[in-house]
């Protein structure tokens, strides 16, 4: 019972920082959220920063599971896969824009190891990219820096596009999410990627 309200704790302040910011929530609207006292909300958490550091954690945690999916295969379906997670996990948390991207001297060891994780998905997806070649589902880099380059495109749509819509009050769908990313890839097939995006990734895409 005890796991489940702080669960509850947890899931309601992600909610209130999506909409507020993490600084303008006070605690008093996270008990108020899911219907506890204060004193209740208290005894799971002494402080609103207990909470935040373990919203932070939860943050990770679940990051660093989807970033291990790139291990699981190396087919365009198991990408496809991985996005949809990082589409449900960028989409709920959304505040982490504010939050792990501010240029704050006083930030906390989970803010610096997220960044420094956010980071590591440029790296990931460059070596991707590599391998894909090695598959020959990519053509061979045509210009020199061209995948880095299409490496940084990628992450910045798989980290940004889901704030963008909601900003300018566009529906965001997984769908969507995922054809924004490999617009940015089909122009690099080769005749088998051609083949194994078209057998393998479309008809996930059109679920």
């Amino acid at each position: 019972m005890a796991f489940s309200t702080k669960q509850r704790i947890l899931d309601a302040s992600v909610r209130l920082f999506n909409e507020y910011g993490v600084d303008s929530v006070r605690l008093q609207q996270i008990a108020e959220e899911i219907g506890i006292s204060v004193g209740n909300l208290a005894y799971h958490f002494k402080t609103k920063d207990a909470i935040i550091e373990s919203v932070f954690e939860q943050v990770l945690d679940e990051f660093n599971h989807i970033f291990r999916q790139y291990l699981q295969a190396p087919d365009l379906a198991a990408f496809d896969q991985q996005l949809s997670l990082y589409s449900q996990f960028f989409s709920s948390y959304q505040f982490y824009l504010a939050e792990f991207f501010k240029n704050d001297p006083g930030q906390t060891g989970q803010q610096l190891v997220w960044q420094q994780a956010v980071r590591k998905m440029q790296i990931q997806l460059r070596s991707w990219l590599d391998f894909q070649v090695q598959r020959e589902v990519f053509q061979p880099e045509p210009a020199s820096g061209r995948y880095e380059q299409l490496a940084e495109a990628i992450w910045m749509t798989l980290i940004f596009l889901p704030v963008s819509c909601t900003m300018r009050g566009r529906q965001f769908t997984e769908a969507a999410y995922k054809e924004a990313v490999w617009k940015h890839l089909t122009p690099y097939f080769t005749d088998q990627g051609i083949s194994e995006y078209t057998n393998m990734v479309l008809p996930l895409i059109d679920q």
